[in-house]
């Protein structure tokens, strides 16, 4: 048979899959408030407002996003998931007050701690094989031993909720942030509570550790971005307004650079002393962001919101950016966009159209409300 006797039908097989910038956006059919890539395969999970528990393969090829397997199991809310370290277990928490463990391969529920805490649990964070932390709505702090069925530890130093925990490189010392405002520092070796730092304006929303261990940002309800000292955390060292919105979330992209996810839909790429806002990274157009994940491999970061999508962005270049100027910068009155996705790059975008196309080329500019604090 020649080349011109095939059909259509024929030519359409032979073709090679379109290759994508990025994978293609996942569409559920409710809104979804966490998401958590594994560790060493390219798989991706949430979890929704009603419970669910989707696991999908994810794929830059035209249409190569999978479904992998849905759990049900959980009856109000899904708050976070988490993959263990060796990518085998699936760990989420609800607002059913449960901890559930699923199989990774099989979607199976393995292990399940029904009544885990006497309110809802709202943040997760998983330490080793062994151990993992819990945070609840009322600011009770619970750390768990899976070989012993049961908490080691429970703090109860918070009164509000508990919105974010993070742990240092040598599992020693364990911080929290809350809705009141403050962060708690636990040392868990030692079973111990630390110190509560000052109050700062606005619930804080989520913490990274930046700079080789030797700071933390803190994010607020207010758009601000507290800084502290590693062993400083009384007081912050330094803090800088980003936004006008509520930052709900940060991921550490680099020891220097992490990303912001807001109420006002924008992501951005934030540089941390320099304190500069260095352009977007993307949009969820209209839609609060819940929250942001980085991919293993830091290539990718993905975000989930209420328009009931998860969307995926490129984040490689950020890699290798270098801010090293302290001076003040001068507004610009827009916001650069780091990628042709980061304002919905295509025809009859109009305004947001023309902002991608312009050049980022190292310039680090905030929007027009933003202001930066020298450090």
């Amino acid at each position: 048979m020649n080349a011109e006797s095939w059909d259509d039908s024929e030519i359409e097989e032979t073709k090679e899959p379109r290759i994508r910038e990025t994978p293609e956006d996942i569409t559920f059919s409710a809104i979804v408030n966490t998401i958590a890539f594994h560790p060493t395969r390219d798989i991706i999970a949430a979890g929704d407002v009603d419970g669910d528990i989707y696991v999908f393969s994810y794929s830059c090829e035209e249409s190569g996003n999978q479904e992998l397997w849905s759990s049900g199991h959980h009856l109000k809310s899904c708050r976070k998931v988490a993959f263990t370290d060796n990518g085998e277990g699936l760990f989420t928490v609800s607002k059913d007050k449960s901890v559930h463990i699923l199989n990774v391969e099989r979607g199976k529920l393995t292990r399940r701690i029904p009544k885990a805490h006497s309110v809802a649990i709202n943040s997760l964070k998983l330490i080793d094989e062994n151990l993992f932390a819990t945070g609840d709505d009322d600011g009770l702090l619970k750390v768990w031993d899976l070989r012993k069925e049961t908490s080691f530890m429970e703090m109860k130093n918070h009164d509000d909720y508990i919105s974010d925990i993070t742990i240092d490189q040598n599992k020693k010392i364990l911080l929290t942030t809350s809705g009141d405002g403050t962060m708690c520092v636990f040392n868990i070796k030692r079973r111990r509570f630390d110190l509560q730092s000052e109050f700062q304006d606005g619930d804080l929303t989520s913490l990274a550790i930046m700079k080789g261990g030797g700071k933390v940002a803190c994010s607020s309800s207010e758009g601000m971005i507290y800084i502290f000292n590693w062993n400083g955390f009384g007081a912050t060292s330094d803090r800088f307004q980003v936004q006008r919105e509520s930052i709900d979330c940060v991921v550490p992209i680099t020891d220097n650079i992490l990303c912001t996810a807001s109420m006002d839909g924008v992501i951005r790429a934030v540089n941390i002393l320099p304190n500069r806002v260095i352009g977007s990274v993307g949009q969820h157009p209209g839609e609060s962001i819940e929250q942001i994940a980085k991919s293993r491999e830091g290539h990718f970061l993905a975000s989930c919101a209420h328009d009931e999508k998860v969307k995926f962005w490129d984040v490689s270049n950020l890699l290798t950016v270098i801010v090293d100027d302290y001076r003040k910068r001068k507004k610009s009155g827009k916001l650069e966009s780091l990628s042709k996705k980061a304002f919905g790059y295509g025809p009859g975008n109009g305004f947001f159209a023309d902002l991608a196309e312009e050049s980022v080329e190292g310039e680090e500019n905030s929007k027009s409300d933003d202001e930066t604090f020298d450090a």
